[in-house]
């Protein structure tokens, strides 16, 4: 991923099991505040175990902290996969944990996939992720 602005984040994923490249595109158009959530428009691939395609999606997402005092942030939104030719509800909740730890449970309108994330600096993290909360996988992200 490369950040081209605070707001604006793009760049390629690579699915090397089904040798697969996707671009990435992250857009913000609305910032998270004290009391309003952000909105995110981007492009991805399909959801996790699909064999091909690309989606689009709107999410929002609120980190929850200041009014719960929980490190939680959930999302929600509706995505539309070229998989299935169909638009699905999506949704999740972001966990922060201690010693740089993240904790992510997305739901992609099919399936859960949840996922814990080492991150080693603002640009390397590592995440075991079960698809489907039953296959093990790992990604590595470079953002620069």
């Amino acid at each position: 991923m490369y950040r081209w602005h605070p707001r604006v984040h793009f760049g390629v994923e690579y699915n090397p099991k089904v040798g697969e490249v996707h671009p990435l595109l992250t857009l913000i158009p609305v910032t998270e505040t004290k009391n309003r959530p952000a909105v995110i428009i981007g492009i991805s691939s399909d959801r996790i175990g699909t064999p091909e395609g690309t989606s689009f999606y709107v999410t929002a997402s609120k980190d929850l902290e200041h009014w719960t005092g929980l490190p939680i942030a959930p999302y929600a939104g509706i995505v539309y996969g070229t998989n299935e030719h169909r638009w699905r509800s999506i949704g999740g909740l972001n966990i922060r944990l201690p010693h740089r730890f993240t904790s992510l449970f997305q739901f992609d309108g099919v399936k859960l996939h949840p996922s814990l994330t080492y991150t080693f600096n603002d640009t390397h993290s590592l995440t075991f992720l079960m698809v489907r909360a039953k296959d093990p996988g790992f990604t590595y992200t470079f953002s620069f």
